[in-house]
């Protein structure tokens, strides 16, 4: 069994990887075909997990048409100190105090845009293992400060066509987590207008679990490149640069208090730069 797992680890860090280089073409080439003055590129910086692992830190900073977007990959191994063990133990993972071990690897992408029709975005997708149990997790989510329906639905679409190839209960299960999982209750609102989220996926089937997660990945292009597309030459006011660094205090509240992704890379010791990736450049509050 450890033998098939280790060969199940490297297959799913390099579909991690092989999705981030795709992603990171996908959007350098918007840069190329959008906005005035010279195209932004992503500045690739090594990250290590002093305790084991490692990964790449990709962020693109000023762009013609990201202000800031960061794609990180990881593959990260150790032993969980006790919080962390405690928290396994919560969620059902059980002997972490005999063998508490660990391996995770996956893909993490949060976009702020310049133009404030454009939505920001956030996509991710993991695999988690222990010797007692492993587990696939991830989703993506829109966040628009300017809400059009149209773009709100377009996103929806691609990710209930990605969770309808696997189970017709998915994309409805999945969008209900989202909104429960990135709503904010000390705003008593929504961060966005969601998307998917699912953590603990293990039906017992390995090949089908990451196929699905798979194909989570896959649908994040189609669900927002023709978005940007399509608001990108957007005329803006200051106004609405006003209403989106507000939006994006925000977004910051959110992944400093609640989100999981955060608590665990910082509580783990990975590279802190990384896993504050996510923050916007700018925000306001009021």
């Amino acid at each position: 069994m450890a033998e098939d797992f280790t060969a199940k680890k490297a297959e799913a860090a390099a579909w991690f990887r092989s999705l981030r280089d795709q992603i990171v073409a996908s959007f350098e080439g918007l840069e190329d075909r959008f906005g005035q003055g010279t195209p932004g590129r992503f500045e690739v910086t090594p990250t290590v997990r002093a305790d084991g692992g490692g990964g790449l830190m990709s962020v693109m900073r000023g762009g013609r048409v990201f202000e800031k977007v960061g794609v990180n990959v990881s593959e990260v191994h150790g032993t969980l100190g006790e919080r962390a063990q405690k928290a396994m133990a919560a969620r059902g993972v059980p002997g972490m105090d005999s063998d508490p071990r660990f391996w995770a690897s996956g893909i993490s992408l949060v976009a702020h845009m310049v133009n404030p029709h454009c939505p920001a975005v956030h996509m991710n997708t993991r695999m988690f293992w222990t010797p007692h149990a492993w587990w696939f997790g991830g989703g993506a989510d829109l966040n628009p400060c300017i809400e059009y329906p149209e773009d709100t639905a377009h996103f929806h679409a691609q990710m209930q066509a990605a969770c309808d190839a696997h189970a017709a209960d998915y994309y409805g299960k999945f969008k209900a987590w989202a909104d429960e999982y990135f709503f904010i209750p000390h705003r008593g609102r929504a961060r966005g207008v969601g998307g998917i989220f699912y953590d603990d996926l293990n039906t017992g089937n390995w090949d089908k679990d990451f196929a699905f997660t798979q194909d989570v990945g896959r649908a994040f292009l189609p669900a927002f490149v023709p978005v940007t597309e399509r608001r990108v030459n957007t005329p803006w006011s200051d106004a609405d640069r006003d209403a989106q660094l507000v939006h994006r205090g925000l977004y910051a509240e959110y992944n400093l208090v609640y989100d999981r992704g955060t608590k665990f890379g910082l509580e783990t010791g990975h590279d802190a730069n990384a896993v504050l990736m996510s923050l916007p450049p700018l925000a306001k509050w009021i």
